[in-house]
């Protein structure tokens, strides 16, 4: 394997391991209960640290297709979940979310800086990632 493709694989399963990471924190330690939005950004970006970890073993790049289409769906969630935060429109007609609602903001950075916009730029590194991969395996081929 290429080292860019190595070091590429390192970075998304970083960028995956550090978003895991702060879901458990806000959940475990902070002790904010998941809305049904965000259990399912989870089961989207909890599979890649496991993808990308076992391919960075096996030293296979091959990956890279799925770690796209898994980040594109739980982006698409993210983006949506943000949107019906901190868009007034997109809010007043936001379905109910289970016990916990999904336009409630536990934390917001700066103003802007969400749960879900934090998913979602993990999720957008991760697809620009994969997409630089699937680009350099079709050059070396």
């Amino acid at each position: 394997m290429q080292k860019r493709l190595e070091n590429v694989l390192i970075f998304i399963w970083t960028t995956a391991f550090i978003a895991t990471m702060g879901s458990l924190y806000f959940s475990e330690v902070r002790e904010f209960e998941p809305c049904t939005l965000c259990w399912y950004q989870r089961i989207l970006m909890y599979p890649i640290v496991l993808i990308s970890g076992i391919a960075l073993f096996q030293k296979n790049a091959k990956i890279a297709l799925t770690t796209a289409v898994f980040s594109v769906v739980g982006g698409s969630i993210s983006l949506y979940h943000y949107g019906i935060q901190k868009l007034s429109f997109l809010r007043d007609s936001a379905p109910s979310c289970g016990n916990v609602s999904c336009t409630g903001q536990y934390v917001n950075y700066l103003g802007f800086i969400t749960i879900p916009f934090m998913a979602l730029v993990a999720f957008l590194l991760i697809f620009i990632t994969s997409l630089f991969m699937l680009k350099w395996q079709k050059e070396s081929n």
